[in-house]
């Protein structure tokens, strides 16, 4: 079996904070490729890094806000005006399938419902209810951030290893459930010591790391004051393009 790697195709908050594209994770090594969260700039992400976006046959979402699902649209797009014949599974929170349609439909109105050569369909996770999604087994957890639907870190099992996912959230001991004898935490960390609802902050997580069972973390979506000081912590942090081999 090949190697798991995960691509961070975006690796920037909401703003674009030092010029980095939004969030979408690309997974490699399983049956085939995946991402995890779609934001808006993903389809750029995907061609700067060469990666064909007709291969990619699974898009898991962590909540539905722009940063982390709006790149849906153009993706299927790009398949439907080139020879994209693979079904696009995605599977996201409750919720995901008016949200998803609103925004197509605001952006492009109509082409939500054109045929096209390929099926799109679209899975609404449970909380804490292990899915079958594609290449993986997904887990959802229920999350503090407000999206107007429920917001879930993912635990992922993708070709025999397990990547967890915060998505956007402040603290809650459920990312302890999520990052459990995970191979990766992919966590996000919006700030460096400001408190702000439905977000991380360095010093909490940094408090809170004794507790994470998990073989390595990965902090991301930072802010521009958190990128200032990333240097000087003794934590991984995540860029645009960085590759981890699990």
């Amino acid at each position: 079996m090949a190697a798991v790697r995960l691509r961070f195709l975006g690796s920037g908050d909401a703003f674009a904070s030092g010029g980095r594209l939004q969030t979408c994770f690309h997974l490699e090594g399983g049956r085939e490729p995946m991402l995890i969260d779609c934001g808006a700039t993903a389809l750029v992400a995907l061609k700067r890094e060469r990666i064909d976006p007709a291969s990619i046959g699974c898009v898991v979402l962590s909540h539905l806000h722009g940063d982390h699902f709006a790149g849906l649209p153009w993706l299927i797009l790009d398949g439907q005006f080139g020879d994209r014949t693979r079904p696009l599974l995605i599977g996201g929170p409750p919720g995901t399938q008016g949200r998803f349609r609103q925004a197509f439909d605001a952006l492009y109105p109509g082409a939500a419902s054109v045929e096209r050569a390929f099926e799109v369909q679209i899975v609404e996770l449970a909380e804490r209810a292990p899915c079958e999604l594609g290449p993986a087994a997904v887990t959802p957890f229920a999350v503090a951030h407000a999206s107007g639907a429920p917001s879930y870190a993912l635990r992922v099992e993708y070709g025999g290893k397990v990547i967890a996912y915060s998505g956007d959230t402040e603290w809650t001991d459920a990312l302890l459930d999520v990052a459990r004898g995970a191979d990766l935490f992919v966590c996000e960390c919006n700030y460096f010591d400001k408190r702000v609802p439905g977000h991380l902050d360095y010093r909490t997580l940094a408090s809170q790391r004794p507790r994470l069972e998990c073989e390595r973390i990965v902090i991301t979506h930072m802010s521009e004051e958190m990128l200032a000081r990333v240097e000087e912590l003794g934590v991984q942090a995540a860029a645009d393009g960085l590759v981890i081999a699990l």
